[in-house]
């Protein structure tokens, strides 16, 4: 049998952050970037974010909880820095953003934002 590999590009991380075990994937799609990062094994709180495209020369983004929480100020922080990211390395990649999480303190999202950022060259 012959040996495949998934045809989307991707790349996983394992870390500690704030001592809760985090799992972190990072898929390239075709017109969208999908980031999942679990401290609870479970998808949790789905997020879509995009860039805005108009006249104005600093850049907008939109970021929308599609599912779970929609009272967590962290989490869409957590998305918005990633698009920018995204935005400001000239992708115009839409994100869809998993966060399963214990903890939605400043530390933990400013860690995944770091460990997202350092694996988006390997999986777009």
């Amino acid at each position: 049998m012959e040996n495949l590999q998934f045809p989307v590009r991707h790349t996983s991380i394992s870390l500690d952050v704030q001592g809760n075990e985090t799992e972190i994937i990072v898929s390239g799609y075709g017109d969208h970037i999908l980031v999942l990062a679990t401290q609870i094994g479970s998808m949790g709180t789905i997020l879509h974010a995009r860039k805005e495209e108009g006249l104005s020369v600093d850049p907008t983004f939109n970021v929308n909880v599609v599912f779970g929480k929609r009272n967590e100020p962290m989490l869409v922080a957590c998305a918005r820095r990633i698009i920018q990211h995204i935005s400001d390395a000239g992708s115009s990649k839409a994100l869809v953003l998993s966060l399963g999480l214990i903890d939605h303190s400043m530390e933990t999202i400013k860690a995944i934002v770091s460990a997202v950022v350092e694996k988006l060259p390997e999986a777009t």
